[in-house]
């Protein structure tokens, strides 16, 4: 009997980590998994140490900053919503766990940088977005392009954080992500009556879109 109950306890982990549930990295875990986390956290300044792979002290400090910053819950362990917010599809994604991941982020940035902006101009900020990640000068990643060191005023004074998706910005993302640029292929927005920038002024101005100036 004792024997049989541990073969049902044994099968029901198996399955319970063959659907990913239970997919997450923390202390002690290695491999290629955690070189990217290491690689991307590196590359956005929360991480100091070696792209080792190896999912040390380091690497749980690095991650508990990302947190922070970034509103998730800090607990040092990448699960879902802190790989989603690294742009990492987790062990149990499909194909379409990187779509999802963009969307994700894309929305959060969206629904951060275009409170209050008409609809169009909500696709515009994603449509920016999107168009630098096929520009050669910045990263080629969304999430590359919104963790980019100052790339977003959102990100620097913490908005990010506190950022609650909605319903528009969903569904803005989606639009942006489907094809819509409302910018004519625009690389940077700014809001007149708050950039303290003088050099964003010296770029070709696009449109205009609600508050934001779109440019190249």
């Amino acid at each position: 009997m004792k024997a049989k109950r541990i073969i049902a306890i044994a099968l029901v982990l198996a399955f319970v980590l063959s659907i990913g549930i239970l997919a997450a990295y923390s202390r002690g875990s290695s491999g290629a998994k955690v070189k990217e986390i290491q690689t991307k956290l590196k590359r956005w300044g929360y991480y100091k140490g070696s792209i080792d792979g190896i999912y040390g002290s380091k690497t749980v400090a690095a991650v508990k900053y990302f947190q922070r910053t970034n509103g998730l819950k800090v607990d040092g362990i990448c699960g879902k919503a802190t790989l989603a917010a690294l742009g990492i599809s987790d062990s149990s994604s499909s194909n379409s766990g990187s779509g999802s991941n963009d969307l994700y982020l894309l929305s959060r940035m969206i629904a951060a940088e275009a409170r209050g902006e008409p609809y169009v101009g909500q696709v515009a900020v994603g449509a920016v977005i999107l168009n630098r990640v096929r520009h050669p000068s910045f990263p080629n990643s969304i999430s590359g392009v919104i963790y980019q060191p100052g790339a977003f005023t959102a990100i620097d004074d913490g908005q990010w954080a506190s950022t609650t998706i909605t319903s528009s910005a969903r569904k803005a993302a989606q639009d942006a992500l489907n094809g819509w640029d409302p910018t004519g292929g625009a690389i940077y927005y700014y809001n007149p009556a708050k950039t303290t920038s003088k050099w964003i002024y010296s770029r070709p101005v696009v449109t205009t879109i609600g508050q934001h100036v779109f440019a190249k």
